[in-house]
């Protein structure tokens, strides 16, 4: 993996950092120069991450987070400011899929729990961190959405709903910071082995399936954390600097096709 020490000097604060996307994030910002903090509901994972990073010689803090709790993600932000006295990067990552019922059986309190996971916790981040970044100038955040806010058939109703909602607030926040210097940028997995999608790989691989994962994409195949990470380095790095507003699919193009690799008419 490539090691090039792109965000040297950079602060960084992610949430659902203890497993999956979150933590593939962490230890590549870590590879890069970051400086870290980290929340997450699984503190007991969290900690692992961050063993593994100090480890590896790189510096990282740590606090349990509950997205949906403004207050947590405020204090999540004030211990990374508190701790080193500034941040460069906000990556929102924490996420919920909720359920997949059909439109007649939909439930309002999962509908809440989705929105105030997957929406509102990047709301309270980018509220809380923006006055910082403002009397700084200077700034990124990446908003983790999904090509669920891109299409249907990648999740269930209160799940795409949310991520596209994600996407939309990426594009009205670019345009709010983008006077102070501040980048505001999603990035949409497709079909990315995590603990999020366990259930699904679980199934394809009890019943012999495990091939189907991801075929329709035009790679013929399914991600993996470290290739989406890959991707919100580049957007969170200067080297996007000019790069605001903008919703990346990083999902082997699903969302070019119909969803019939090769079918373009």
């Amino acid at each position: 993996m490539p090691q090039s020490k792109r965000l040297e000097g950079k602060i960084a604060i992610i949430t659902g950092a203890a497993s999956g996307i979150g933590r593939a994030t962490a230890i590549l910002f870590a590879r890069e120069g970051a400086r870290l903090a980290l929340g997450d509901m699984n503190e007991d994972a969290l900690k692992e991450v961050v063993s593994f990073i100090t480890k590896q010689g790189s510096q990282a803090i740590m606090k349990k987070t509950d997205v949906a709790n403004e207050e947590e993600v405020k204090e999540l932000i004030d211990v990374a400011i508190e701790t080193y006295s500034q941040v460069d990067i906000v990556c929102n990552n924490a996420g919920v899929v909720g359920d997949i019922s059909t439109i007649d059986a939909q439930n309002a309190a999962v509908w809440r729990g989705v929105l105030d996971v997957n929406l509102m916790g990047a709301v309270y981040a980018s509220k809380h961190i923006a006055p910082h970044m403002q009397e700084r100038r200077c700034g990124s955040i990446v908003n983790i959405a999904s090509v669920a806010g891109i299409r249907s058939g990648a999740g269930g109703n209160a799940y795409s709903a949310s991520k596209a909602a994600l996407i939309n607030f990426t594009q009205t926040s670019a345009c709010d910071l983008g006077g102070f210097n501040i980048r505001v940028n999603a990035i949409c997995p497709g079909l990315i082995e995590t603990g999020m999608t366990k259930l699904v790989f679980d199934y394809a691989r009890q019943k012999g399936k495990e091939e189907k994962l991801g075929s329709r994409c035009e790679l013929r195949r399914y991600g993996r954390p470290e290739e989406v990470a890959l991707a919100i380095l580049f957007l969170a790095s200067d080297e996007a600097s000019y790069i605001t507003g903008q919703a990346l699919p990083v999902d082997g193009g699903n969302t070019a096709s119909l969803n019939l690799p090769g079918m373009k008419f």
